[in-house]
């Protein structure tokens, strides 16, 4: 699979668009071309305020709507389906199937090879044969299971601190967690990389958020020094492992930091635990450090875990207060028998097969060097699970993963706004399945194809006209 047939093209320099696709590219220009609706604040009472006579909201008028069809539309001017929602028609795994053709995967969190595993699947099943596909209510109202006490110490274990509690998903985890803990009278310092759930838990605290520059620790230190005394509590928060860049924080100084202000330190480690350390216990074991200096951890049961849900970990006093706090878990369903006992049997897999996180380093390590060596930008990736290749612009970034599906490789393009346009990549999830055959494929087409899409004329200069099919060769 390591060259491609040709068919995803992307519109030759002479190549003349379609009537179709003139159409959509005069839709698009004329989009581009109207004034922006201005809306100004009135201060007419609501007693005077007119009724409405509208029978309903048609959301396809919203501007976000709008932008959402300029996407499309330029997508379908260049002939690249969309990237996104792909279906699957079977498990994926380090292969899938799209459409009916079997493609090699490097879009899957399964990163130890887990999901469909024997043991996993048969501990599922009798989860559901003892307590059915639900516990049906609140834990609190609908009382406990001895899954979720089995899952939570194992969690806690994995960690090594002193207890866990798991929430339906690791999203809510962050928003529920973050946004109970704290309120508008404290402070909350993040990396500009941090994942989307914090950023939506603290908006909904309330709290001064400060950002800091991916890594800068002298930025975190100045926020702190600044800011620190203002505020009643005051919360860090980084990544075990970076979920887009896949690199790691340099846990030693945050713990410095955070005994230095008085505030709380949480890790995030979605991507990092059954990655990350000897034993797969995460950053602390990976930088030998004490886990119990770090106050919250909170991680996902959707990765190396192969189920779904997320969970925090810390101290007793810290999980109880959740139990009993937060509205993730008061008021939301109690973790699925299914899910939780799949979970659990992932965890004792990480210990019966040590060599699947062996594997796993192995393929991270032979995934970098060989991007690096066929001169790729990586980033800041340390070959772990996460390799990303830089390409810059989104729409080339868009263009490439549909060259590559052409190849036979399944890689999901990460554009803005998930990150800076200047660094949309193409996100590679390496697993313990990958073989050095299938890594180097993927390698190669890439090394084959991005130069062509970097070449190639731009479909954003069609929409723009400045590729006008009237306007002659230059």
């Amino acid at each position: 699979m390591g060259r491609c047939d040709g068919k995803a093209a992307v519109m030759d320099s002479n190549e003349r668009p379609s009537k179709e696709a003139q159409e959509t590219v005069d839709l698009v220009r004329h989009a581009f071309a109207r004034p922006k609706p201005t809306f100004r604040r009135t201060t007419t009472s609501a007693a005077a305020a007119p009724v409405s006579t509208q029978q309903g909201f048609d959301f396809g008028s919203l501007p976000e709507y709008e932008q959402l069809k300029i996407q499309k539309a330029a997508g379908a001017i260049a002939g690249i389906e969309n990237p996104f929602y792909r279906l699957h028609d079977v498990r994926a795994s380090d292969t899938t199937s799209i459409d009916g053709r079997t493609m090699i995967n490097f879009s899957s969190y399964d990163y130890l090879g887990l999901n469909g595993h024997p043991k996993v699947v048969a501990a599922a099943k009798e989860a559901i044969d003892l307590y059915g596909t639900s516990v049906s209510a609140s834990r609190l109202t609908a009382g406990e299971r001895q899954f979720h006490r089995d899952l939570e110490t194992a969690l806690a274990g994995l960690h090594g601190v002193d207890d866990a509690v798991t929430f339906v998903s690791g999203h809510a985890t962050n928003v529920s967690l973050i946004g109970g803990l704290l309120s508008a009278e404290d402070l909350i310092v993040t990396d500009t990389l941090i994942h989307n759930s914090v950023v939506e838990g603290a908006r909904l605290s309330g709290a001064k958020r400060i950002q800091c520059a991916h890594g800068d620790l002298e930025a975190f230190e100045r926020a702190l020094r600044l800011n620190r005394m203002r505020h009643r509590r005051a919360l860090i928060v980084v990544e075990g492992l970076y979920s887009m860049d896949g690199d790691v924080p340099d846990l030693s100084a945050l713990i410095k930091l955070k005994q230095r202000y008085d505030a709380w330190l949480m890790v995030d480690e979605a991507h990092s635990i059954g990655v990350l350390g000897a034993r797969g216990r995460g950053l602390a074991e990976e930088q030998n450090l004490d886990p119990r200096d770090v106050d919250i951890w909170m991680g996902t049961l959707s990765k190396a875990l192969t189920s779904a849900g997320g969970y925090v970990a810390g101290s007793r006093q810290l999980i109880e207060l959740l139990k009993y706090t937060s509205p993730g878990l008061v008021y939301s369903v109690g973790c699925p028998p299914p899910v939780a006992a799949a979970a659990l049997s992932a965890i004792t897999m990480i210990e019966e097969e040590a060599w699947r996180l062996q594997k796993l380093r192995k393929n991270g390590q032979y995934f970098l060097a060989g991007a690096k060596a066929r001169g790729f930008d990586t980033g800041l990736s340390i070959g772990a699970s996460v390799v990303p290749i830089i390409v810059g612009s989104s729409p080339a970034t868009v263009i490439l993963s549909h060259r590559l599906q052409a190849c036979g490789y399944n890689v999901v393009p990460i554009i803005f706004p998930g990150v800076a346009e200047n660094q949309s990549r193409l996100r590679f999830f390496i697993t313990s399945r990958h073989t050095p055959q299938q890594i180097d494929g993927a390698l190669d087409a890439v090394a084959e194809e991005l130069p062509k899409v970097l070449n190639a004329p731009s479909f954003v200069s069609l929409i723009a006209g400045r590729h006008s099919p009237d306007a002659g060769q230059s």
